[in-house]
């Protein structure tokens, strides 16, 4: 008579938070920080454009709030920095959907929303990164701020940074492209200047300073310059600011889901 023993398969427990982790975390910022093209795209070039159009010397006299025109334009380049590290932070999905990486994290415990989460908390730790580098820069280059809108505007400007973290992952997924970012930089570029960052929104005309509130950009603008400039509607620039995090948020998961749906 002969016995069979059983095998005792160990049972699969779901990872605490989705798979949110901070180990996850570090790998996706280590891959990122290889790209010696994403580092010059939005460390160097923002640094750069304040040097070029922001320290010359009528900007470092003229007066504007409790500091100078060359701070104000720091502070619209720290901004452009930080926009184009988060998108950057965020579009790097397309490479992982180039390589089917998407759809075999479908196979895995990993929730949708944690992956998102990933990618929205690396795209902010990059833009941090590129509002430190801008302000130190600045700081030696002749940009005045009072005390409190050093540290009052590049928090701002990196917190309402995540609107466009939550636009990368989106149009990660929405462009099938490797060299998204090809495509997002003039994307970017064109809506700084209909937003009013590179051009104040009342140099605009009436009729493109009214487009301009309907933009992305110009909420995010509008809240980091204010403790430097105490001029602006916040309450319609918050407005501006969640409700494209939202919508894009939203067409990330959308789009991530749909991705994934086939495996």
């Amino acid at each position: 008579m002969s016995t069979t023993t059983a095998t005792v398969l160990p049972v699969r427990t779901l990872p605490r938070f989705g798979g949110f982790t901070a180990g996850m975390i570090g790998l996706e910022l280590r891959r990122m920080m290889r790209n010696r093209r994403t580092v010059i795209f939005t460390f160097i070039m923002p640094a750069v454009f304040f040097l070029l159009f922001g320290t010359s010397g009528d900007y470092r006299t003229e007066r504007l709030g409790g500091g100078n025109v060359t701070g104000y334009v720091l502070v619209s380049m720290a901004v452009y920095g930080a926009m184009l590290a988060t998108t950057s932070g965020g579009a790097m999905v397309s490479i992982e959907r180039a390589a089917g990486w998407s759809r075999q994290l479908r196979l895995t415990p990993l929730k949708p929303v944690a992956y998102i989460a990933v990618k929205l908390v690396l795209a902010m730790i990059i833009g941090a990164v590129s509002v430190a580098v801008a302000f130190v820069v600045g700081a030696f280059a002749g940009a005045e701020l009072p005390a409190y809108a050093w540290v009052a505007c590049g928090l701002l400007g990196w917190v309402c940074a995540l609107v466009f973290a939550a636009f990368g992952l989106f149009m990660g997924y929405l462009l099938p492209s490797e060299n998204v970012m090809q495509i997002l930089g003039p994307v970017l570029a064109i809506l700084s200047f209909a937003g009013g960052l590179f051009v104040p929104v009342d140099e605009l005309g009436h009729t493109f300073a009214t487009i301009a509130k309907f933009t992305p950009v110009y909420g995010v603008g509008e809240i980091a310059r204010y403790p430097l400039t105490h001029d602006g509607n916040l309450w319609l620039a918050a407005v501006n600011v969640i409700a494209w995090t939202a919508v894009f948020a939203a067409g990330a998961m959308w789009r991530f889901r749909r991705d994934t749906a086939r495996v």
